[in-house]
């Protein structure tokens, strides 16, 4: 065996498909009995739930336009494998306490919903993009599949990339630049503020100041450039995807296999240990798991420089979330749209946990998700961890804390509690649970300015790691990427360039 990868999230997946398909040995192993991980999708009474992410862009092969920019089609691409999806538009709607606002994909649509609340703020939001979207230019062409984490990423992208690379150095400042340096610097009107306090804080998990410039340049040309879309299927459509991809090249995959400890010896990895006792031996180990999780349960305290550990394990980390999982009757629903944001108080910062909630109804573009008749419902907001205990008051707390996501939920749907046929209510509990994650959060919470995510290196030959904790960060083409990157840095460049050519 070359390769071993601990966890079927997408980062561990993208990493295991791209090293399959190089030719390497792999193996990847998942503790659960379904792969996916915080993308995952699972089954109930019928009923097809998502359990994270539900907002996709650039998954089709059917836009029309020669290439896609989301590193997770472009791993799908070379695999070999592709996905079926339907595009909507509006993206989705925000409800505001005072307003409701309709986003949609094209920018001239956006300013034109953006006038009718506040013409002048429109004006502001026009400049503040502008000024984001030639960085979002340069970057465009470079694809994510020519990424490395080491130094031969250089000459790889001077050699194919020079112009792109070119156009880079006006906006190099920007690189590391927050989005609210660039909002500060272009937007007054507050009702604006409050809207990009939003974006930022649906796309990074941060409000503008801790959200880089980068992320909200690729999100705005992104959505404009090829729209939204959903998966038929669901994101387990996805995680089917990149397994069968996986296994078309060779590589392996087995559930219900937890790996208890990476073996480490004379500060090289060689393998791995599960829990039924049996040892796997591999010169390379990828950890999807998150850094604490990694660092603090896979290894021992010895494995690691003391310096170098502590520093991760006191790596911020973003809260959990509380998720609201619904089965309901659809009849008079025939105008439902699929997306939602609530933000419940206006006076309160968005970031309050409970404040703001994201909804989600994607049987209404993929109807085999429910029971003819019905609809899925998911909905989540943030949710510290501290405090949460299985004892006699769970059950109770639980309803408490759901009363939230029901009154954002009766923002779309009034009458939500009378439709309701299955309820599931999870808490980070059930998140750290059921993802084996650090506290139930979906990643580090770094502000720009204040750190950077870590690299997929280690301070252990032959250990790696992919996934939101690891560069670039949190959300699916994020982590996608994150896997490119480390199969890419695990072979030599000609390798990354005969499947560039291809």
């Amino acid at each position: 065996m070359d390769v071993i990868v601990i966890g079927s999230g997408i980062g561990g997946l993208t990493a295991a498909g791209l090293l399959a398909r190089y030719g390497k040995q792999v193996i990847v192993c998942e503790s659960h009995n379904l792969a996916g991980g915080a993308a995952h999708s699972f089954r109930r009474r019928g009923f097809e739930f998502d359990s994270g992410p539900s907002f996709y862009c650039g998954l089709s092969s059917d836009s029309g336009l020669s290439n896609s920019l989301n590193p997770l089609k472009q791993v799908l691409d070379v695999l070999g494998e592709s996905l079926t999806t339907v595009r909507y538009d509006p993206l989705g709607h925000y409800h505001f306490p005072t307003v409701s606002f309709p986003v949609y994909s094209s920018s001239d649509r956006y300013y034109q919903e953006l006038a009718k609340i506040t013409p002048q703020g429109a004006k502001e939001f026009h400049h503040f993009e502008q000024r984001l979207l030639p960085l979002y230019q340069a970057i465009k062409g470079i694809p994510s599949l020519a990424l490395r984490a080491d130094w031969q990423v250089i000459p790889l992208l001077m050699g194919r990339y020079l112009p792109s690379l070119l156009q880079m150095l006006p906006n190099l400042p920007l690189v590391k630049a927050s989005v609210g340096s660039v909002m500060d610097a272009t937007v007054n009107d507050p009702w604006v503020r409050k809207l990009i306090d939003l974006e930022c804080f649906l796309l990074s998990g941060l409000k503008p100041n801790g959200t880089i410039a980068p992320e909200v340049a690729f999100m705005l040309g992104e959505r404009s450039r090829v729209g939204v879309e959903y998966p038929l299927g669901g994101s387990g459509a996805i995680i089917q995807a990149l397994v069968r991809g996986l296994e078309r090249w060779g590589g392996k995959l087995r559930l219900g296999c937890h790996v208890e400890q990476i073996i480490v010896k004379s500060g090289k990895t060689v393998g791995v240990k599960l829990q039924n006792g049996e040892i796997l031996r591999a010169p390379i180990v990828i950890s999807n798991a998150s850094i604490w999780d990694t660092y603090n349960k896979l290894l021992h305290p010895q494995d690691l420089p003391s310096s170098c550990r502590i520093a991760a394990l006191a790596t911020p980390a973003v809260d959990s979330f509380m998720h609201l999982h619904l089965g309901i009757k659809a009849d008079g629903l025939e105008n439902l749209t699929g997306h939602h944001v609530v933000v419940n108080d206006n006076q309160q910062d968005i970031t309050v946990p409970g404040n703001t909630s994201m909804i989600s109804i994607p049987s209404v573009w993929d109807a085999n998700l429910a029971p003819s008749g019905h609809h899925v419902v998911h909905t989540y907001t943030l949710e510290p961890y501290a405090g949460w205990k299985r004892d006699t008051e769970y059950e109770q707390r639980k309803r408490t804390k759901a009363e939230n996501l029901y009154r954002a939920l009766e923002r779309v749907i009034p009458d939500i509690r009378q439709r309701v046929v299955l309820e599931l209510i999870g808490t980070p509990l059930t998140h750290a649970h059921y993802l084996r994650r650090y506290q139930g959060t979906y990643g580090p919470g770094i502000a720009a300015g204040k750190g950077k995510f870590p690299s997929t290196h280690t301070p252990i030959q032959g250990l790696y790691r992919v996934g939101d904790s690891t560069m670039p960060g949190i959300g699916v083409p994020a982590v996608a990427a994150s896997g490119i990157m480390c199969a890419n840095t695990l072979v030599n460049v000609r390798q990354t360039g005969e499947l560039l050519n291809n």
